[in-house]
């Protein structure tokens, strides 16, 4: 408002100013012109004094008009005082109620928050009548009471925490659940010894009431955290029965198995270097037709493959039957896993035990038993003279444990470890027994002195490839060394052997059908790479190289050493002497000519005569051809040209030794 008042006051000054200087431009007195404008003012007074006495009335009713206004107003302000009185007071008011709501929500979320744990509390302390009528009333096989039974211990394990917490609430449930407690224990200790006394009657099937016990295992799990005494008197009853229980069972069984065994069995008689003939001997027994001789393995070897986990021996079923002693020994030690498996994962499972506890648990029940076998196996090994059974056992041994702990069950590993030092000292010792027996062994006085293989080396190499191949999947550096040892033995004994025969050819046809002998049975039934077999094929081959040369000189002789000495004469460059020996060339030459043909054909019928392996023998016989044939043409080289024309051509020569090819 201001600012427009002085804009008008401005512009007024302007106007007179603009007045005033019209004034002094048109030359118009100021007197004149100050009276005319008081004349003017008075006339405007004039005027304005008449309008206003004209609207008087207007005014007077304007003027009471705002009189009215004035008093509207008034009472309207009066009003506002009291609303804004009536405002502040529900203000107020609010502010009370969002004081009281925030107090209501705390006090909901406190009693909230409440009634979860109280909720909880009372469940888990609250006995009902339902629980007290299934413990008392329902049978114990019954599912609803196994219900009942956890609901029980879920109490019972409160209350001790509450109490421990002295909480007061305790005090009126803990007789209730100590007589519902006392009642459960009760119950349960009667079912469960009732179970275990079941496997007391005779021909019981272990399974049916182990099956049962574990169905319920909660039963001693509850005992077990509730009443110690009661189940360590469950678990020694379940320990005696099972105990007495399996001792029978194995010691009735092994004693039924043991009168299945063969009668006649080796004895220190019946080594490998000792004659087929001696008094007394293994061999010379007119009854084994029904099992295979201590150094073949023959099907023996069957109970580590197929019969592994075949079904056991039925003694009663199978009386007329006869089977050697590893037989016997793989249906008592399998059932024996069988039955020690199923108890430890039983155990460890019912009684809740794991670690060394378990360990303890299932030597109190199978120490008794295992101990037994020990001895029975103990009381076997100390008479026992064959290698093939001893190692078959040990082998067996093997496996089994590893089965065993393919079933996470390694309970039985200080048993095997036992039967292990039974069984390989007393290996050891027999294996050493027919290694002195080989190296004792007089070539003079054996009455067997023929060309063809010897039986001390087959039985060597029967037993060498029975042993190799079972020892494949479990080697033992000890049983290798000593092997190593029975074959320098063998060496030994053949290369004396060969000293009987008066003829170097006989010393090597002996030897070669010797050492083709073994090398087929090792090829046959071992790995190729074996160090055996390397070391008779080397034999084989130096000696059959001997022997080609052997067979030819009778009857190529003369060329032979002819050519042996014309090659050194061309080595030292001596091509005079050399002509020299035409005469003597040429008499070789007419030698040849007439007797070639007859000679090849009796070293074919030697050859084939000397050696009962067809195979052999035509290998050998090729062998010859081939080196008669390279000393044929080097013979040809050294000739001079007279005395080469008269030689028999070498595609007659060939034709003829293509008559002698054979087809094995």
């Amino acid at each position: 408002m201001s600012k427009n008042s002085d804009m008008s006051e401005i512009l007024d000054k302007n106007l007179e100013d603009i007045e005033i200087q019209e004034v002094l431009k048109n030359g118009t007195d100021l007197r004149e012109y100050a009276l005319q404008i008081d004349k003017s003012i008075k006339e405007a007074e004039k005027a304005s004094v008449a309008d206003y006495l004209k609207e008087s009335e207007n005014i007077g009713s304007l003027h009471n008009q705002i009189e009215e206004c004035d008093g509207i107003l008034e009472r309207m302000e009066n009003m506002l005082l009291v609303f804004q009185n009536d405002l502040g007071s529900i203000s107020n008011e609010i502010i009370s109620l969002q004081k009281r709501s925030v107090n209501m929500s705390i006090q909901l979320t406190n009693r909230q928050g409440l009634k979860g744990p109280l909720s909880s509390f009372i469940e888990d302390i609250a006995v009902s009548e339902t629980l007290i009528f299934g413990i008392n009333n329902l049978p114990i096989t019954d599912k609803e009471f196994m219900i009942q039974l956890a609901i029980l211990n879920q109490k019972l394990n409160f209350v001790k925490e509450q109490d421990f917490k002295e909480t007061k609430a305790c005090h009126d449930v803990k007789d209730v659940l100590e007589k519902l407690k006392i009642k459960s224990i009760a119950k349960i200790r009667t079912y469960i010894l009732e179970q275990i006394y079941k496997f007391r009657k005779p021909m019981a099937n272990y399974q049916i009431p182990q099956n049962a016990m574990l169905k319920y295992k909660f039963f001693f799990e509850f005992v077990l955290a509730n009443e110690r005494n009661v189940a360590q008197e469950i678990c020694n009853e379940y320990i005696d029965t099972l105990s007495k229980v399996y001792y029978s069972y194995f010691k009735s069984y092994a004693s039924r198995l043991d009168k299945l065994k063969y009668e006649e069995v080796p004895t220190k008689d019946d080594l490998m270097g000792i004659e087929d003939g001696s008094k007394g001997g293994f061999f010379q027994k007119s009854n084994l037709k029904n099992k295979s001789t201590i150094f073949t393995i023959g099907n023996r070897g069957d109970v580590l493959a197929q019969q592994l986990e075949a079904p056991i021996i039925v003694p009663h079923v199978q009386q007329k039957t006869k089977y050697s002693y590893e037989a016997l020994f793989r249906s008592l030690q399998y059932a024996l896993v069988d039955n020690s498996c199923r108890e430890y994962l039983f155990t460890t499972e019912f009684f809740h035990v794991k670690g060394s506890h378990a360990q303890e648990l299932f030597d109190r029940i199978l120490g008794k038993t295992l101990s037994l076998l020990v001895k029975n196996v103990e009381s076997y090994v100390v008479e026992c003279f064959d290698c093939l059974a001893l190692f078959l056992c040990i082998q067996l041994i093997n496996r089994y444990r590893w089965m065993c702990h393919k079933r996470a069950v390694a309970a039985l590993d200080s048993y095997w470890d036992s039967l292990l030092s039974t069984f390989w000292p007393r290996l050891e010792y027999v294996l050493k027994l027919n290694i002195q027996s080989v190296r004792e062994c007089d070539p003079g006085k054996l009455a067997n002195k023929e060309l063809g293989p010897h039986y001390i080396t087959r039985r060597y190499a029967e037993f060498s490839a029975a042993m190799l191949s079972l020892s494949e999947q479990f080697p033992s550096q000890e049983l290798s060394n000593l092997l190593l040892v029975l074959q320098d033995e063998v060496h030994c004994f053949l290369l004396k052997m060969a000293a009987e025969f008066a003829q170097r050819i006989q010393q090597l046809i002996f030897l070669i059908n010797n050492y083709d002998m073994v090398l087929s049975i090792l090829m046959e039934r071992t790995r190729d790479n074996t160090k055996e077999a390397e070391s008779f094929r080397e034999q084989l081959q130096a000696r059959s190289s001997e022997y080609v040369e052997e067979i030819l000189s009778p009857h190529f002789g003369g060329l032979m050493q002819f050519v042996k000495e014309g090659e050194q004469l061309l080595e030292q460059d001596k091509k005079n002497e050399l002509a020299g020996l035409e005469k003597k060339s040429l008499s070789l030459v007419s030698s040849f000519s007439s007797s070639w043909k007859q000679s090849l054909e009796e070293i074919h019928r030697e050859v084939l005569v000397s050696f009962p392996n067809l195979v052999t023998g035509s290998g050998l016989l090729q062998m010859a051809l081939t080196n008669f044939v390279q000393y044929y043409q080097k013979f040809n080289k050294l000739l001079t040209p007279n005395a080469r024309t008269q030689l028999v051509n070498i595609h007659v020569i060939m034709v003829e030794i293509k008559k002698y090819k054979t087809n094995f």
